[in-house]
């Protein structure tokens, strides 16, 4: 397999991977609603380097790292539960704010610039989380790499792939969210961020369930 070839076909897995909407998926689209399409790509962001990070463990054969995050790994899923159910009673009890034309724009667009970098590294640490991707990521690189020597290129070329087909997603997701946003009237808002939260707060208690 070329390297061509194998990047694309790490990016088509990374965007299979993020395509399916989970946790992850429904805080982007809330904050992409909230606060704004930087907000929501700040989120995106935040989960392909989580990504890419845990696949540079598992490429670059970094045992100890790895033995360490699977060995609390139910500790990472009972902090990312609680967090998850914090999103989610905050995004349920949080007042949505009505739309007052471009001044309100403009707001959204300020407050999307100020925490971007608080967005990206919730994210990032959500994902981080979830130290069984290593495992993914390992199992991914033994079915894509070419038969030899797995060499450092390889490995790099396959992250990267990843990393771009999931960074793919989050861009076409936020871009449909910010197109559909403003055809969204206020009350539809509402229940959309009810059921957002909703969700989220049920996320987060599965996964403290998953780690007892």
């Amino acid at each position: 397999m070329s390297t061509t070839s194998l990047f694309l076909t790490a990016a088509g897995v990374g965007l299979a991977v993020a395509a399916p909407v989970g946790p992850m998926g429904m805080l982007c689209i809330r904050r992409t609603l909230t606060d704004g399409p930087r907000a929501g790509l700040a989120i995106g962001l935040g989960i392909a380097s989580g990504d890419a990070i845990y696949g540079l463990v598992a490429a670059l054969g970094l045992v100890s790292v790895s033995h360490f995050m699977l060995a609390y790994d139910k500790p990472l899923h009972i902090i990312a539960g609680l967090f998850l159910l914090y999103l989610g009673i905050r995004t349920m009890l949080q007042k949505v704010p009505a739309d007052n034309g471009n001044n309100n724009e403009g707001k959204l667009a300020n407050i999307s610039h100020a925490n971007a970098l608080k967005a990206l590294s919730s994210a990032l640490l959500l994902t981080l989380t979830n130290p069984q991707t290593v495992i993914m990521f390992a199992a991914l690189f033994t079915t894509l790499a070419p038969r030899g020597p797995f060499s450092s290129s390889i490995a790099l070329t396959t992250v990267f792939g990843v990393f771009c087909g999931s960074i793919a997603w989050w861009c076409v997701l936020v871009t449909a969210v910010s197109l559909a946003r403003h055809a969204i009237g206020h009350k539809l808002r509402v229940i959309i961020d009810r059921i957002a939260g909703f969700a989220l707060a049920v996320f987060g208690i599965a996964e403290v369930k998953r780690a007892l």
